[in-house]
């Protein structure tokens, strides 16, 4: 005979338990070894408003990725403040595309082109893969997504002259990255929960829950990355991505 008190504290705790679950994933509970990763970076976009970069520059920040564009037509509305703003301070920064898979990668590079100038980035470019809206439910192919992501890749190399940083989750990393790219590109990993020592990354975002001074909008948050190396290692790096 079942228990339905039983069966009912047991599906309350079920509940408890998904619910928490849930909630440390939003959280972000990585420990980062400042020592070790000692070059500190943001990204933003408009939803940051206006950036005080001085400010930020002030609080440690060396680096940052500004949000360009989106898919073949969306172009970020604080895009070109920020590019201008922030070459006024020492930060290193460049720009991140934000990729679609619904349309041509050509397009895609087109649109980011058309904004960001060549000389106007001292980092990579980024084209930033996640899922959005259904696509974690209904999953593009990896060849669907193979022939739009290379061919993206492909023409911002050699516009900028160097291999784009591929910023992305785990989940599309191992689905589509990883399986599309190997290891030819530069990796940014979006890891909350701990040191993504299991991949082979670049940057790594451990935080976007967390605040600093010096930017105006709606969102309160900003999201904290570091480089995989020493000031020096990050220095060369700035340098020596371009091929050319």
């Amino acid at each position: 005979m079942i228990d339905k008190k039983k069966t009912a504290v047991l599906a309350l705790g079920a509940i408890m338990t998904a619910a928490a679950v849930s909630i440390s994933a939003l959280m972000s509970t990585a420990v980062v070894n400042r020592g070790r990763y000692p070059v500190f970076g943001v990204d933003v976009s408009n939803y940051q408003g206006e950036v005080d970069w001085t400010r930020l520059e002030e609080q440690g920040v060396q680096f940052a990725y500004i949000k360009a564009t989106e898919g073949s037509g969306h172009i970020d509305e604080s895009a070109r403040r920020n590019i201008e703003s922030s070459a006024k301070t020492d930060i290193k920064r460049s720009c991140y595309h934000f990729f679609s898979f619904d349309s041509s990668g050509h397009t895609q590079a087109k649109n980011y082109i058309s904004v960001v100038g060549r000389d106007e980035i001292d980092l990579p470019p980024v084209v930033d893969i996640e899922y959005y809206g259904d696509k974690a439910f209904s999953k593009p192919t990896r060849e669907e997504t193979e022939e739009i992501l290379l061919p993206l890749l492909n023409e911002l190399e050699e516009y900028y002259g160097g291999r784009p940083v591929i910023y992305t989750t785990l989940p599309v990393y191992y689905r589509y990255v990883k399986p599309i790219c190997g290891k030819d590109y530069p990796l940014w990993i979006r890891c909350k929960q701990t040191e993504p020592d299991f991949v082979d990354w670049s940057f790594w975002q451990y935080d976007d829950q967390s605040e600093l001074d010096g930017y105006y909008g709606d969102e309160r948050y900003i999201d904290f990355n570091v480089f995989n190396g020493n000031t020096d290692e990050f220095e060369a790096y700035a340098s020596e991505w371009r091929s050319e």
